[in-house]
């Protein structure tokens, strides 16, 4: 009676694996490098795990839709406004917004800038500006020889992991790899075996590997 039980919880599981998957395929496409984002803004994460941005018709202003670079003219502002979904007139913080996309492509809103995100998937990475201060540039007061350290604004390009199941933005380096690695036993095992300067190394591959074992969908 024991061993019935069991078999019919497996045929139970995997018919509801299949259905899963077959809804999946119903329903969803796979990403790959020829998918194309729609066209708009993105107000919020949600909207782009479900690719459903706020259409340019939906933002008022007396720049031309048809211009090429709509959307970059768009988000110059401090503010834009845009009708809801109930023909509610709103005004929007450019800087509250994800993102948009253009001409199929990903944007994304960080450190106020928007940037391209090259590479989508569960792990998807892309490149910004940062801005820190540095104390590390003396100078000399008067005719005193005492070193006075002067904070200086430095401006640097930083690589950055965004994880498209929660959304949240993380510095890539091999640590925060293996973090988000932990999503998959078997590559996280592997990745985690290899020494440090391994790690460093290929920490960009073993990225990849998980996009590919795990591949990304968007609602049709």
């Amino acid at each position: 009676m024991k061993y019935l039980y069991l078999t019919f919880l497996i045929i139970l599981f995997s018919s509801y694996a299949q259905s899963q998957t077959d809804s999946i395929k119903k329903n969803y496409v796979k990403y790959t490098i020829s998918f194309k984002f729609n066209d708009g803004i993105f107000l919020n994460f949600e909207q782009v795990k479900k690719n459903k941005p706020l259409q340019k018709l939906k933002i008022v202003t007396d720049i031309d839709y048809n211009r090429y670079d709509f959307f970059e003219k768009i988000l110059e502002n401090k503010k834009i406004k845009l009708y809801d979904k109930l023909g509610n007139m709103q005004t929007i913080n450019v800087s509250d917004i994800w993102g948009f996309a253009n001409k199929g492509v990903l944007y994304i809103n960080h450190n106020d800038e928007f940037n391209r995100v090259p590479v989508v998937g569960k792990i998807s990475h892309f490149i910004a500006n940062a801005s820190y201060t540095n104390n590390n540039y003396p100078y000399r007061y008067g005719s005193y020889n005492n070193n006075y350290y002067n904070p200086t604004t430095v401006t640097e390009l930083r690589q950055y992991l965004l994880d498209f199941e929660t959304g949240k933005i993380y510095d890539f380096n091999y640590i925060t790899v293996e973090i988000l690695l932990m999503n998959d036993t078997e590559i996280y095992d592997e990745y985690n075996d290899l020494r440090k300067r391994k790690k460093k190394k290929l920490k960009f591959l073993y990225l990849r590997k998980f996009n590919e074992k795990n591949p990304l969908f968007f609602p049709k």
